[in-house]
């Protein structure tokens, strides 16, 4: 575990990588903030709470907020740092939340781009550099080693038809990820990257997932919980010295 404690944005699926990062991290003793889309139902963030608490995380909280907005990020990390106060300063930061739609090049105009690139490049961005200035803030000798992680897409490794603005912002997303590592380092702090491959989160219908499933050498689509454990992993002090990578945990999926 890493001492300090973790923001895991985009946790509203049950079935998504955000919620399983959460229980991973609070299976490893992680204070965990969590991020839910406007309007969030409060009894439903409750329950993610208690399902945290009692999952071993000392601390855990809710916070609704619209990623698209250039102004929450800033308030967001001081929200989460201060209803983690407990369990150490705010230093681990996990930005799954995502915006997609499909378009292609016949349906691709100035709305989409700005959406895509609000929610999954600006927004993680935001969000990262904040956190690495609110530790560069803190005595040395009381600086928790930050933790940065972000999901991309696997964009880079093969094309994905009809998703121009999702994958060039999470291509955008990959850059800054390898740069950041490198301004950041100094902090002993790692940014990363993690890519998971086709994963059934519930988005995949019959045809898509017949389709997928012979791709998989192992016989099965990805899971969230094939992916939460290395993201635990790189949020750990373990993974001290990898910073500035892009792992894919696809389970060999072919293109």
């Amino acid at each position: 575990m890493s001492a300090g404690a973790a923001l895991v944005t985009g946790a509203d699926n049950p079935a998504g990588i955000g919620r399983a990062v959460c229980r991973e991290l609070a299976r490893r003793g992680q204070a965990v903030a969590f991020t839910l889309r406007v309007p969030a139902d409060p009894a439903a963030c409750d329950a993610i709470v208690a399902h945290l608490r009692a999952l071993g995380a000392p601390l855990a909280t809710g916070l609704a907020v619209d990623l698209a907005d250039p102004g929450e990020p800033e308030p967001l990390l001081a929200a989460a740092a201060d209803a983690l106060d407990g369990a150490g300063p705010l230093a681990v930061l996990v930005n799954n939340a995502a915006h997609s739609e499909r378009d292609g090049y016949a349906a691709l105009d100035a709305a989409a781009i700005d959406t895509h690139f609000a929610v999954n490049a600006r927004a993680p961005m935001l969000l990262s550099c904040g956190l690495a200035r609110s530790l560069e803030a803190l005595a040395a000798d009381a600086r928790p080693p930050g933790r940065v992680v972000n999901v991309t897409s696997g964009q880079f490794l093969g094309p994905m038809p009809g998703e121009l603005a999702y994958t060039s912002s999470k291509g955008a997303l990959e850059a800054f990820t390898r740069q950041l590592s490198a301004e950041v380092a100094h902090l002993g702090m790692t940014v990363n990257a993690i890519g998971p491959g086709p994963n059934d989160t519930g988005w995949i219908d019959a045809g898509l997932r017949a389709e997928l499933v012979g791709r998989f050498p192992r016989g099965r689509i990805g899971r969230p919980e094939d992916v939460a454990p290395l993201v635990g992993w790189l949020c750990s002090d373990e993974a001290g010295w990898v910073t500035g990578q892009v792992i894919h945990a696809e389970g060999g999926f072919l293109r």
